[in-house]
């Protein structure tokens, strides 16, 4: 198995343009390589979802865009606040049926079933910007941005099989919604198609996916190459004020890294992170509970690591 694997990996040691980042070695993620069926469905539902967007400007109407607007604030604020602050990282708590709310609306941004990204992204921590981690742009940017998403026998190459989810493993919800995952898009396109027609499917389902999908996945490759370090976190990670405004805060991503236990991604006032802001909202309510910030202390420790 793994001469096989290096068989298919380039060592092409050059820099990304404009960062500081160098690619190690370069994974032919597309071609001559072994596809998997998962892969292959993988490979064409998002390949449909971005030929949905070809049609947008024959199906466009403001109601539709509008419906794009509303499911992209709902799903990607669900990544930010569900997969990503309340689940990978239990920064603060919420009642069963709104963690599984929340959840459930983070699910329909096409980005996997939480079981899925949460695994992914303990690893993510674990291994940062080495060769282990899922996706470094030390594997090329395109890699770190799109491709690891379509080889999944690498992905268990790098860190074996997920085995960092046993939380999430004994609900029955998040093992529900890992069986079923497809069949509630499916169940939401004809919801959409049955409401608005073709322009509401077009813009609901093609238009807004797609939005969501490379905002959120320029977190894992423009925030590790390009913007500022606010904090010495020994890997590539980075403040990205364009990423943090289209990711409701994601884009904070150096900060993030450097306080990964924390609610919000905020470390000065002008960083805006609506992620956080809905966070406390949700705690000044009561929903919100055992909300972790970093300390006074936690900070100075950092600062002094910076320093050195």
């Amino acid at each position: 198995m793994v001469a096989m694997e290096e068989k298919l990996i380039v060592f092409s040691s050059h820099k990304i343009p404009f960062s500081d980042v160098v690619v190690k070695k370069r994974r032919n993620a597309i071609w001559t390589r072994v596809w998997n069926i998962r892969d292959m469905i993988y490979a064409t539902v998002l390949l449909l979802v971005h030929l949905l967007c070809l049609f947008a400007p024959f199906y466009f109407n403001w109601k539709a865009v509008w419906v794009a607007v509303v499911l992209y604030w709902i799903t990607g604020n669900g990544v930010t606040i569900s997969y990503h602050r309340n689940l990978a990282h239990s920064s603060f708590k919420l009642p069963k049926v709104l963690e599984y709310l929340f959840a459930y609306c983070a699910s329909h941004a096409l980005q996997g079933h939480p079981i899925d990204w949460v695994s992914k992204h303990r690893f993510h921590h674990k291994y940062v910007d080495t060769e282990r981690d899922p996706h470094s742009p030390i594997d090329g940017f395109w890699f770190s941005h799109i491709n690891w998403i379509l080889d999944v026998d690498y992905m268990i190459y790098k860190v074996g099989k997920r085995k960092n989810v046993a939380d999430l493993r004994k609900q029955f919800f998040y093992v529900f919604l890992m069986k079923t995952y497809l069949l509630h898009h499916i169940a939401f396109g004809i919801l959409l198609y049955k409401w608005g027609g073709m322009p509401f499917l077009v813009w609901g389902m093609g238009v807004r996916i797609v939005l969501v999908l490379h905002a959120t996945l320029l977190v894992n490759s423009a925030c590790h190459v390009w913007g500022r370090r606010d904090w010495n976190t020994r890997d590539l990670s980075k403040n990205n004020w364009v990423v943090a405004l289209c990711t409701f805060g994601e884009g904070w991503h150096n900060n993030h890294h450097a306080f990964e236990f924390s609610a919000t991604f905020q470390n000065k006032w002008w960083q805006v992170d609506i992620g956080w802001c809905v966070i406390r909202l949700l705690e000044r309510v009561g929903l919100a509970t055992d909300v972790k910030v970093p300390s006074e202390a936690q900070k100075q420790k950092m600062k002094k690591y910076l320093t050195k």
